[in-house]
Order: C-alpha cells, then sequence, then structure tokens
C-alpha cells in the first residue's frame, strides 16, 4: 500500500525573512556562510562565526538603510575596511526611505562635452538641490579615459603579467554617461538625503580614495630617501562639484561602447579562479574581475550570486574541509 503524498498547495504571498534579534540575525548569517553564498569583499579568508558575525554586520547595517537581509549582502561591498554600496545602490535606499518628492538623473551634452546631473526634492522638508559632475571635473580627477586600449596585468598560468593593447574595459571608458551621472547622484544624495544614507558612499567614489590613500603608503624606498627632507603633499581625494541650476534636459541612456557576453564573462573567471594554486590567489584574481560591479552595470545582478558560487567552488576545491 503506498503511502500518502498530499498535494502541493498553489498561491501565497513571497516574504523575506527579516531577523529580529541578533541570535536570529546570526543564525541567517551562518547559513549565508555555510551555503557558500557569502560575498568575498566582507568575508575575505574568515571561516566560522567569523565570517558569519561579518555577514551579520552587513546585515545590519543594510537594515537601518531599509534593505532586507539578502538585499543588503548582494548591496554592500568592503572597500579599504570601509562599507559602500554597488552601482545604483544610493538611489535605491534614498527612494526607498519614502522621503523623495522627485529624484531624476541623467547625462546632457553642453558645448560638444558631456555632463552628468542629479536633482532631488524632499518631501519632507521641501529641500531641493541639483548637482552636476561633468566631463571636465571628471578629467580633473583623473578619471576619464578615452583609450580603445590599454597596457594592464593579465592572468596567464596562474600569475599576472603584462600585457599591451588589452581592451580598455574600465567602466569610465564603457560608460561614460552612467558614470558621470552616478558621481553626480552620490554627492548629491548624500548631501541632501545625509540622514538616510548615514555616511555610506558609492563603490566608485569609494575605490578611487582607496586608491589615493595606497598611493600615499606605497613609495619607493629611493624615492622615500629622497624626499625626506621634504615630503610630498599627497594628493586629495576630488572635491564635490558645486551644485547649479541650469535648464533640465532629457535623461540619456548610457552607450556601452562595446558588447558585453554574460556567458564569456563568466567563463573567464572560472578559467581564472581554476588556475589560481591557493586561496590568497582566488581573492587576489576575484578582486581584479570585480564581477559584483560589472555584473551589476552590465544588468546583470541576478548572476552576481551565480559568480559567487564558481568562486565557492573554487576555494572548496583548494580547502574541502572549509568548502561550502
Amino acid at each position: 500500500m503506498n503511502a500518502y503524498v498530499p498535494a502541493l498547495a498553489g498561491g501565497g504571498n513571497v516574504i523575506a525573512i527579516v531577523p529580529q534579534t541578533f541570535e536570529e540575525t546570526m543564525r541567517v548569517s551562518r547559513a549565508v556562510v555555510a551555503s557558500g553564498l557569502a560575498p568575498a569583499a566582507l568575508v575575505g579568508k574568515l571561516t566560522g562565526d567569523d565570517a558569519a558575525a561579518a555577514v551579520a554586520v552587513a546585515i545590519m547595517s543594510g537594515a537601518e538603510l531599509g534593505l532586507k537581509p539578502m538585499v543588503s549582502l548582494r548591496s554592500f561591498t568592503v572597500i579599504n575596511g570601509k562599507p559602500a554600496l554597488y552601482g545604483d545602490g544610493l538611489i535605491n535606499v534614498v527612494r526607498m526611505s519614502g522621503r523623495v518628492a522627485y529624484l531624476r538623473t541623467g547625462c546632457d551634452e553642453v558645448g560638444g562635452k558631456l555632463v552628468g546631473y542629479c536633482e532631488a526634492k524632499r518631501s519632507d522638508t521641501g529641500e531641493e538641490k541639483r548637482v552636476e559632475f561633468s566631463q571636465d571635473d571628471a578629467t580633473r580627477a583623473r578619471l576619464w579615459d578615452e583609450r580603445a586600449v590599454v597596457k594592464k596585468q593579465v592572468w596567464e598560468n596562474g600569475q599576472k603579467v603584462w600585457r599591451d593593447n588589452v581592451p580598455n574595459d574600465a567602466p569610465w571608458y564603457r560608460f561614460p554617461k552612467r558614470m558621470l551621472a552616478w558621481r553626480a547622484a552620490g554627492y548629491c544624495l548624500r548631501e541632501l538625503f545625509g540622514d538616510v544614507l548615514g555616511g555610506i558612499r558609492d563603490e566608485f567614489e569609494a575605490r578611487e580614495i582607496a586608491d589615493i590613500e595606497e598611493m600615499r603608503d606605497v613609495t619607493p624606498a629611493a624615492e622615500t630617501v629622497k624626499a625626506a627632507s621634504k615630503p610630498p603633499v599627497p594628493p586629495k581625494p576630488p572635491a564635490p562639484p558645486s551644485a547649479k541650476t541650469v535648464d533640465v534636459g532629457p535623461e540619456q541612456e548610457a552607450s556601452e561602447a562595446s558588447e558585453f557576453i554574460l556567458g564569456d564573462f563568466l567563463n573567464e573567471i572560472e578559467t581564472a579562479l581554476d588556475s589560481a594554486p591557493d586561496e590568497a590567489s582566488v581573492e587576489e584574481i576575484w578582486n581584479d574581475f570585480d564581477a559584483p560591479a560589472v555584473l551589476e552595470t552590465e544588468g546583470h545582478a541576478d548572476m552576481i550570486e551565480a559568480a559567487y558560487a564558481i568562486k565557492s567552488r573554487r576555494l572548496a576545491k583548494l580547502n574541502p574541509l572549509n568548502g561550502g
């Protein structure tokens, strides 16, 4: 006699699991770590409860901004020890706050040059602001890049080598309009909605500040001796552009300089990671690809977890005892 198997019920609403206590948050965090979905930018080489604690902090940081747990893990990265939001995460957080009367971003062409803008108004106080970040601003900040090919380090046989004429895949080359608009949004929204964002920066600005701080710390020994009597003044992060009031032009979609093929990108990540001889090399290769940011920019945010899964499989092969 066959055992009775109840029929599956259809319908019902999908509801996110949102922990209400620290103990519940740690339970969710341990499940994330055990599944291999914990972002490398958060946990690094941490394992066990140390890794779960890092995930828990990300979940709690996102909760303060109104983000659900798994959205927080997909939205946050850690750059030089500081949290930052991927791509248009700042815009999403501000829109979700319920304090926005309007929020518009875009990019115009003025005098033959591009000008990204963000204009917004608070619904609670009536304050409004428009901030622009122009092509000239990006050039002065050494962000603008019109080179189709560059000299850069690539991974070959498990090690980095320099190669000439490598296609330029930098966001500022491939998506200049989008990057100008996002930079304007970063300045505008942090000034107008500082209470909502709590000091969180966007990923791209955080990386540039981290690069500048790294330049301060890494000085060749010979140059250090030569400059001992007169230490150089370290460069400063680019200053926020001033707010302007100009006519609002139509928003323009960001142009893509070259075609992005999702399958090829994921295959490149997997091939490079397979050549990594140890966990440190895996982390270095992963950071070079910057898969979460690239997939977010290319409109494939739903594939970020798939990219993390590729990395997790490689780490599991290198260290089966800790593999998730």
